[in-house]
C-alpha cells in the first residue's frame, strides 16, 4: 500500500494496483502501449491489448489482470466500473553486451528492461 500512499491525487479506498518488474522491453516502447490504454474503461482496455499489434501488449494484458483481481478480491470494488486511472513505466536494469564489428573491433548493445505499474480506480455512481 506504500506506491498508493505516495500518490496523493488516488483515492485509496477505490484504488487498486499491480505490478511487474523487469519486462524484457524498452521504456519507450513499452509506453507506446500504455499511452493508448491509460483513462480507458477495463473492458476496452483488454480488447484494445488484446488486438494490439505490439508484442509487448501481452504483458501488459497480464499486468492489468493482475490489477482487475486485486480490485475485485482484496478492495471489493466493482469490476465492471473500473477504469484505468493510472500508469507508471519506468527503467529497470540494463543488460550489457558486445558485437562484433568491422576490424575485429567490438561495439556495445544494450538490452533495457522495464517496470510497469498500473492503477485501476473505481468510478463512483454519480
Amino acid at each position: 500500500m506504500s506506491l498508493i500512499l505516495s500518490r496523493p491525487h488516488l483515492d485509496q479506498a477505490n484504488t487498486a494496483f499491480a505490478r511487474d518488474k523487469s519486462i524484457r522491453v524498452s521504456p519507450s516502447k513499452l509506453s507506446l502501449v500504455t499511452d493508448m490504454i491509460k483513462g480507458m474503461s477495463v473492458d476496452q482496455a483488454m480488447l484494445q491489448l488484446r488486438f494490439s499489434k505490439k508484442g509487448v501488449a501481452k504483458e501488459v494484458l497480464k499486468v492489468l489482470n493482475s490489477a482487475v483481481a486485486n480490485a475485485e478480491n482484496n478492495h471489493s470494488l466493482d469490476v465492471d466500473s473500473l477504469y484505468v486511472s493510472e500508469i507508471l513505466v519506468g527503467k529497470a536494469l540494463m543488460m550489457k553486451r558486445f558485437m562484433a564489428r568491422a576490424k575485429g573491433r567490438p561495439s556495445k548493445v544494450k538490452k533495457l528492461f522495464s517496470n510497469l505499474v498500473i492503477f485501476v480506480s473505481s468510478r463512483g455512481n454519480f
